[in-house]
């Protein structure tokens, strides 16, 4: 999953502060190791279109309570060797078609998984109270990522608000471009959330690999996180921890946003302080009540960072860093196109009533930004666009495209005192 590094957690006046750290960025803009634009084959100067006979088909399933009523059918009715079964997430045989799900991945009573109906394999990421494995169904034989997260450490690290949005708000959004929660269960030590398997890594480790992205690269991504901001929103929640780290890639290189522990369900303001540094908008960091427009401050970060190989703000120290958040005072590398920079300053700006996606227009003026141009969000919507980078894999259990990480860990399942069950009922 992501490389999630340990919240520092303490305590504000309005509501808990919970940091996100980020990893070191690379910063080296005159490397010429440039890993993407060195895959030739791969990338193509202009963002292309496949025909549109093979546009991807949206998932039928419109709703968490309509995948459960059919994951209840499906049960009662299909074997779990039946050979008709599909990947339960959106996997793809050919780019832009996409399977129906199928839901048959546990025999569980009142559609609730169990610990037993699952092979864990493979750390796929670690985080301060858990981690995330690649999980194989004994019922289908698909993978899946398993987050598991330790009970006592969430209660202790003040995180038990956040573990719970984070399960609401993934069992309400349904969307091609995030993370799909499948189902969740808890034993007297651990949470466990089941979530699609992406199995091209992070975005991030191809932004290391490259140094930085051409034009044409980071325009794509950007697009794609427009548009599901902008379905978030249109529910009322706000993501709050966008950074490369949490966009993965699926199998034909579009993305799919995940880690949505510090996603929140917000219809006006928030106070909380929360997300990673280097991506804090202004009014975060002056404990302001804040809305949406955070968001579109960090995509400004993150296109940025995906054109410079490096944040527009950065220092080791956070509270300098913050300092020079809030001077909003940027130094462009002199290789950026003029138009790019005019919508970074369009994002990246501490005023409100001039941030893009924060005025009258919403996030119809991002989109028709001239730095957009060419894009036909018709068809990125339908995944019905070439992605720059298309991972290599070999099967839907490769893990080739995410770092290793040490396995020591207490075996889950062992029975223990259950103290903090109340606190999570909904698991």
């Amino acid at each position: 999953m992501t490389r999630n590094s340990t919240p520092n957690t303490s305590t504000s006046t309005k509501n808990d502060v919970i940091i996100s750290k980020k990893n070191t960025p690379v910063n080296n803009p005159n490397s010429n190791n440039n890993y993407l634009t060195q895959q030739s084959s791969a990338f193509s100067p202009t963002i292309t279109t496949v025909s549109s006979s093979s546009a991807a088909t949206p998932s039928s399933y419109n709703s968490y309570s309509q995948q459960q009523q059919f994951f209840a059918k499906l049960q009662a009715t299909q074997s779990p060797t039946d050979s008709n079964n599909t990947t339960m997430h959106s996997s793809t045989t050919s780019r832009g078609h996409v399977h129906q799900p199928s839901l048959s991945i546990g025999p569980s009573p009142n559609n609730k998984f169990l610990l037993s109906d699952f092979t864990i394999c493979r750390t796929l990421g670690t985080g301060s109270f858990g981690r995330v494995h690649l999980a194989q169904s004994k019922y289908n034989n698909k993978f899946y990522a398993m987050k598991v997260l330790k009970k006592s450490e969430v209660v202790r690290l003040k995180q038990v608000e956040h573990t719970n949005n984070e399960k609401h708000i993934l069992e309400q959004v349904q969307h091609p471009f995030l993370v799909n929660l499948w189902g969740t269960f808890q034993d007297s030590t651990n949470l466990y959330m089941v979530m699609d398997y992406v199995v091209g890594g992070e975005l991030f480790s191809i932004l290391r690999k490259s140094q930085r992205f051409p034009d044409h690269v980071a325009k794509f991504y950007a697009a794609e996180v427009v548009l599901a901001f902008e379905y978030l929103h249109s529910k009322d929640i706000i993501y709050r921890d966008l950074k490369p780290e949490n966009l993965l890639l699926d199998r034909n290189g579009h993305i799919k946003i995940t880690d949505f522990g510090f996603a929140k369900y917000v219809p006006d303001i928030t106070w909380t302080l929360c997300g990673t540094p280097d991506y804090l908008a202004p009014e975060i960091i002056q404990s302001k009540g804040y809305g949406k427009a955070v968001d579109w401050y960090s995509l400004g970060v993150l296109i940025f960072e995906m054109l410079a190989g490096y944040p527009p703000f950065y220092d080791e120290d956070h509270m300098r860093l913050y300092e020079k958040i809030l001077s909003g005072r940027i130094k462009y590398p002199s290789s950026f196109d003029p138009i790019a920079k005019d919508l970074l300053k369009r994002l990246l700006t501490s005023d409100l009533s001039k941030r893009y996606g924060n005025l009258k227009a919403g996030s119809k003026d991002i989109k028709s930004h001239q730095w957009f141009k060419g894009i036909d969000w018709d068809k990125l919507i339908q995944r019905d666009v070439t992605a720059p980078y298309i991972p290599n894999f070999s099967g839907d259990g490769d893990t080739s495209n995410f770092d290793v990480y040490p396995e020591e860990r207490e075996p889950y399942g062992k029975p223990s005192n259950d103290l903090y069950r109340d606190k999570f009922p909904s698991f």
